[in-house]
């Protein structure tokens, strides 16, 4: 990316400054920082991820990872945070994919909040990453500026590094994926509320809320809604066997039976 500089870290004044940026990012609970300067240096050390971002001598992005089962093929995205809507969050993870490839790695594994629909867009068509599992709850509550005391619900992205939409997606040509004329609403976002629908379809469109950061905060009853529709629906339908192919524009996830 032009003007973001990606590379390793290594010091411990380094880790200190990725704990500042994220902290400024997530606004923690004392004791609740998303990661510790030990456990970066320990990380690192051991020969695992732990990059930063920089535009000129300025820390814009961090990302944290670890090797995961299966042993030699996967990388653990666990922690990622970056300035947004300048493009240091693409670059880290195209770094992050070149790092796994030259160390014979085939996929990246990581976490997120199925309800923030720039992050869906972002995993799914921008690069080409696939949810492959709901996950309840995950961390538990957390308190923080940003989840501010919602619970955890996380769906696990899988990005399979060699897959011909993950190529195109690198080729910067995003995923857009093509609806069937049948296509059933299971969940549909009507005056910022979550209203169920049909989910007996081949394929089903799941809404999420516009922002639910905001949400959290000006209407927490809607946003807990949300919460639990977004779960009940698509976890639900990934339960039953359905699999993730695309968010469509920008609003709802595309879930198709692969029957």
């Amino acid at each position: 990316m032009t003007g973001v500089a990606v590379r390793e870290l290594h010091t411990i004044a380094e880790f200190e400054d990725v704990f500042r940026l994220f902290d400024d990012i997530w606004h923690p609970e004392p004791g609740g920082a998303p990661i510790t300067v030990e456990l970066m240096r320990a990380l690192s050390h051991s020969g695992n991820y732990v990059t930063g971002a920089y535009e000129g001598d300025r820390l814009a992005g961090a990302s944290v990872g670890f090797l995961a089962a299966p042993a030699g093929r996967v990388l653990h995205s666990h922690v990622t945070g970056a300035s947004i809507g300048r493009g240091i969050g693409y670059a880290l993870k195209l770094h992050q994919r070149d790092w796994a490839l030259a160390r014979g790695l085939d996929r990246i594994t990581w976490t997120y909040d199925p309800l923030v629909r720039r992050n869906a867009h972002f995993n799914l068509a921008k690069l080409g990453a696939r949810p492959e599992e709901y996950l309840p709850s995950f961390y538990g509550t957390m308190e923080d500026a940003i989840n501010g005391g919602d619970e955890s619900d996380r769906m696990l992205a899988i990005w399979r590094l060699t897959d011909p939409h993950v190529l195109a997606a690198v080729r910067r040509e995003p995923y857009a994926p093509q609806l069937p004329p049948d296509a059933a609403i299971g969940l549909a976002d009507r005056d910022g509320h979550p209203v169920p629908g049909r989910t007996d379809a081949r394929t089903v469109l799941v809404a999420v809320p516009g922002d639910i950061e905001s949400l959290r905060r000006t209407d927490p009853g809607a946003a807990k809604a949300w919460r639990h529709a977004v779960r009940e629906v698509l976890g639900g339908l990934l339960r039953d066997g359905y699999r993730v192919t695309g968010f469509h524009r920008k609003s709802c996830y595309v879930v198709e039976h692969p029957a």
